[in-house]
C-alpha cells in the first residue's frame, strides 16, 4: 500500500465511496462521494490527539475486541496515515483542537463529491465474514469466536498483545475446538465451499498454537480437509504431527456453563456411525465462517448493474475461459469480488485484471462484439414495456420509436421477449436464424449418397 500511495500515477481517494458511474469502455465517468475525516492535509498521524481524547469506542481493526478512541488512526500501517473523528462517539470537548500543533483538527469538514474519467474499471471489493447470532452459539456464548476474531487476538498488534486468551474472563484456553464450514456448504446459507480459506487457516492457526503451548489440547471438528493448493497437503500433514486432533464430525448443539463459562459440545462422530452422540468440554471454540460478499456489493451494483451468482458475488464473463472480466465491456474482477478465494489465487486474478485493463488502455481501436438489440421501428409500437423492462438503461422511447443505444445494450434479450410486436430482435439470436441452424441439422443426406 505504501508503494501504491507513492507511485506518481496512482491517485488514492480513501474513506470514499462510488455514487455514479456512467459512459463506456474507454469513457466512464464515476462520482464518488468522500466522507470528511475531520483533519486536513496537515495531519500527519503522530497521535497526539489520540493520547488526550477521553472518549472510547469499540475497535473496528480489532473486531470490537479491543478499543480506540473517538478520534482515531485506523491501524498502524494505514495508508494514510492520518487521524479521522468517529463524530456518532465526539464529545465534541475539543482537546484535539487544543492539543494538535500543526492545526490539522477541522470539526467543520463537509462531505465532498469527486468526479472524474477512467477508461477501465477493476473491481475488488473484499469479502466479509459469516456471522449469525444465535448459530453455534456466536454471539450468545463469550467463548464463542470466529477466525477473524482469533487472528487479531494472535497478532502481536491485537488487544491481548498476541496472548492466546479467551474473552470472557482472560485466562488461557487448555482445550480448543475449531469447526469447520460455519455458514457454508449448507442449503440453509451458503451452498458454496470457499475454497478451502477456511480449512488453511484452521490448519495455520492450530499449528501456530502448538508452537507457542505444545500442551494445548485442539481439536478440528470437519466435514473434510480441502488442502487443494500447492504444499497445502503437506502443510496439513505437518500440523497434524504436532498433535492436532483432526475429527470428522458434525456439531448439532453447544451449550454453555454458566459458572466457568465452559462450552459444552456435542460432536456426532461420523466415522463410528451418526447414531453416536458425545458430549466433549472445551474452555474456547473458533468458527470457520464463509466467506460472504461484501455488504457494500448491493449498493455498488445499483450503480454498475453487472450480473450476479446466486451466492451473491459478481459474476464474470464466462465461467471457464474468461473469469476476470465482467459482461460489461470495460469492468474486471479482481478477489473476493468474484468469488471466495485464496491469496495466491487473488494475486493471479488481480494480475489477469490489471492486463485486461492495460490492452484496453493502449493506444488503437478496440473491438466489440456487436450481439445487441435491433428495433424494427416499422413494427414498434411504442408502448415502452421495452424501455421498463430494460435493467441497463440502454432504450429511450422517441415519436418514431424505440431506440437502443449500443453501448449500454449488453444482447440480455429481455426487451426482446417483452415486446408484443415482436419488434425488437438481438443479433446472432433471431428466429430466422435459429429455424436455419435446425433446419441444417435435420437435413436428410441425399439418397444413394451413403455408402
Amino acid at each position: 500500500m505504501l508503494e501504491v500511495e507513492r507511485t506518481k500515477n496512482i491517485h488514492l481517494i480513501t474513506y470514499a465511496e462510488v455514487q455514479k458511474v456512467t459512459g463506456f469502455v474507454g469513457n466512464f465517468e464515476v462520482e464518488v462521494l468522500q466522507h470528511p475525516r475531520y483533519t486536513n492535509d496537515k495531519c500527519i498521524g503522530c497521535g497526539a490527539c489520540v493520547d488526550v481524547c477521553p472518549s472510547f469506542a469499540p475497535s473496528e481493526f480489532d473486531q470490537n475486541l479491543g478499543h480506540r478512541k473517538a478520534i482515531y488512526v485506523a491501524f498502524t500501517q494505514a495508508v494514510p496515515l492520518v487521524a479521522q473523528i468517529d463524530m456518532d462517539k465526539c464529545i465534541k470537548c475539543h482537546m484535539c483542537e487544543t492539543e494538535c500543533e500543526l492545526n490539522a483538527i477541522d470539526l467543520e469538514q463537509k462531505p465532498k463529491t469527486v468526479r472524474f474519467n477512467v477508461g477501465s474499471i477493476i473491481i475488488a471489493t473484499g469479502w466479509d465474514e459469516f456471522r449469525e447470532e444465535g448459530y453455534c452459539g456466536y454471539g450468545v456464548y463469550d467463548n464463542v469466536i470466529t477466525q477473524l476474531e482469533l487472528e487479531r487476538i494472535l497478532a502481536p498488534n491485537g488487544p491481548t498483545f498476541g496472548h492466546l486468551v479467551r474473552p470472557s474472563d482472560g485466562k488461557h484456553p487448555k482445550r480448543i475446538l475449531f469447526v469447520q464450514c460455519v455458514g457454508s456448504r449448507d442449503l440453509k446459507r451458503n451452498k458454496y465451499c470457499s475454497s478451502g480459506v477456511c480449512c488453511m487457516i484452521s490448519v495455520k492457526n492450530t499449528k501456530l498454537i502448538k508452537q507457542h503451548d505444545p500442551d494445548t489440547d485442539i481439536t478440528v471438528a470437519f466435514i473434510d480437509i480441502r488442502a487443494a493448493g500447492k504444499a497445502y497437503e503437506e502443510y496439513f500433514l505437518e500440523t497434524r504431527k504436532y498433535g492436532v486432533k483432526f475429527v470428522k464430525s458434525g456439531i448439532p448443539k453447544i451449550e454453555e456453563d454458566p459458572k466457568t463459562k465452559n462450552l459444552k459440545v456435542y460432536m456426532i462422530d461420523e466415522l463410528e456411525g451418526c447414531e453416536t452422540l458425545k458430549e466433549h468440554e472445551f474452555d474456547l471454540v473458533v468458527l470457520s465462517s464463509a466467506m460472504e460478499p461484501a455488504k457494500g456489493i448491493e449498493k455498488l451494483n445499483e450503480v454498475l448493474k453487472l450480473e450476479t451468482s446466486p451466492s451473491g458475488f459478481f459474476k464474470e464473463f464466462h465461467a471457464r475461459l474468461n473469469t476476470v472480466d465482467t459482461n460489461v465491456a470495460g469492468i474486471s474482477l479482481a478477489g473476493a469480488a468474484h468469488g471466495p478465494k485464496s491469496i495466491a489465487e487473488t494475486i493471479m486474478q488481480s494480475k489477469g485484471a490489471a492486463s485486461s485493463s492495460a490492452k484496453i488502455l493502449e493506444p488503437g481501436k478496440y473491438t466489440m462484439l456487436m450481439v445487441k438489440a435491433v428495433v424494427d421501428l416499422g413494427r414498434c409500437s411504442i408502448c415502452g414495456l421495452c424501455v421498463d423492462n430494460c435493467p441497463y438503461d440502454a432504450i429511450t422511447l422517441t415519436k418514431d420509436g424505440a431506440v437502443i443505444d449500443e453501448i449500454k445494450c449488453r444482447g440480455c434479450g429481455i426487451c426482446a421477449m417483452t415486446c408484443p410486436s415482436s419488434a425488437v430482435t438481438v443479433r446472432g439470436a433471431r428466429d430466422q436464424q435459429f429455424k436455419a441452424l435446425i433446419d441444417n441439422l435435420m437435413m436428410k443426406s441425399p439418397v444413394g449418397t451413403l455408402k
